[in-house]
């Protein structure tokens, strides 16, 4: 009998703010460490920064704590067996120029103290500040194993410096999350039942002239107009996408009189719930990333509104295009394609397939390659 080496790995992302694509992403993570962990006799022990350890602990039971609190994250790292930075798009300037100090830092605390780093399956940009490529250049290349989610991130690395040979191009993690078996179970009883098809609808604020939500908006009322369905809002991050999904519920008002009916989900404590949501839908429109990679896990139909190049990235992976922008997306167009992949589900389904089924498999490799130097150097 072989008995399992223990290996205490610290996590370090956007973990603890209950956005439901991040939670997403470190459920994804924890779950193929165990998995990959156990075929080969290595059990990982992980510690979680998270802006509420209490939280994260309660609902992954797994240790945390505060990312903020340079002396726990220093003593977590200390006594620990590496660090693992990732995923999600944390590498970025386009929303503030904390972000890549801080996580730079924490990898950088981490090889100062000896311990092996490793880059998990991250979006990298932009980055528009060239002092931050340097930075970023000088951490990564003394990283024991760095992965991105796209093409166009390992790109960008190389541009900075990284050697391509360095740079393993993987899905998100969250490709590999799956609904418990108990979930899969009582959702194909619902499902069987019948009942309007439903559109779920991921938003959020971006174009401060609210132009696509207000055109989305206008889509899906002429949508249900011609097709009784349950538009079904799906906020994945509060109160932000709460208040982008009721600004667009009031513009499309009242849609019982033609057999159609709006609804809002409401904030959920686990990402497995807002997947739960997702796969019982027969179409997904989605702004956030990670609504249309929920929608692509559970083979849901969907289509894409870019805010962001990583939007754009991602469907072209399971070979799809946006159907709009934030700048502009054609209520007709709406139309005319949701109409089509609510009739024509099951073409999509098989026209995905292979490209679905191989981003699966292959989000895996992080956890697996980050185990195998482990058990290598144990």
């Amino acid at each position: 009998m072989v008995t399992a080496s223990t290996q205490t790995i610290v996590i370090s992302g956007y973990y603890g703010f209950r956005n439901s694509g991040d939670e997403a992403v470190l459920k994804s993570i924890l779950t193929s460490l165990e998995e990959e962990g156990r075929a080969t006799g290595v059990k990982i022990e992980p510690v979680v920064l998270s802006i509420d350890p209490e939280w994260t602990t309660r609902t992954y039971g797994v240790r945390s704590v505060h990312r903020m609190k340079l002396g726990e994250v220093r003593n977590a790292i200390k006594n620990s067996d590496g660090l693992i930075s990732g995923g999600g798009s944390l590498l970025q300037d386009a929303t503030g120029a904390k972000s890549i100090p801080y996580y730079l830092g924490v990898i950088k605390l981490a090889q100062w103290m000896r311990k092996p780093t490793f880059i998990y399956a991250q979006g990298i940009g932009p980055v528009n500040r060239q002092l931050y490529h340097r930075m970023i250049a000088s951490v990564f290349r003394r990283c024991k194993y760095i992965s991105v989610r796209d093409v166009e991130s390992a790109e960008l690395l190389h541009s900075m410096g990284i050697q391509s040979d360095n740079i393993q191009v993987v899905p998100d993690p969250v490709m590999g999350l799956e609904l418990p078996k108990s979930s899969e179970d009582s959702l194909r009883q619902e499902l069987s039942a019948g009942g309007l098809p439903m559109i779920g609808v991921s938003v959020r604020h971006w174009n401060p002239e609210r132009t696509e939500l207000i055109e989305l908006a206008e889509g899906l009322r002429l949508l249900s107009l011609r097709t009784p369905v349950h538009i079904r809002f799906l906020p994945f991050y509060f109160p932000g996408d709460d208040e982008a999904s009721r600004y667009m519920m009031k513009l499309i008002g009242d849609v019982k009189g033609n057999g159609s009916r709006v609804s809002i989900a409401s904030e959920m404590e686990h990402p497995q719930d807002m997947l739960r949501e997702v796969s019982r839908c027969s179409l997904l429109i989605g702004m956030r990333l990670h609504s249309l990679i929920y929608a692509a896990s559970q083979n849901v139909p969907m289509l894409g509104i870019s805010y962001d190049p990583k939007i754009d990235h991602f469907l072209g992976r399971i070979g799809s295009i946006p159907v709009g922008t934030s700048q502009e997306v054609d209520p007709q167009n709406i139309v005319q394609q949701g109409e089509h992949l609510l009739v024509e589900g099951e073409a999509w389904r098989a026209a995905h397939a292979t490209q679905i089924a191989e981003l699966k498999a292959e989000s895996r490799i992080p956890a697996r390659s980050i185990i195998e130097y482990l058990r290598s150097k144990g």
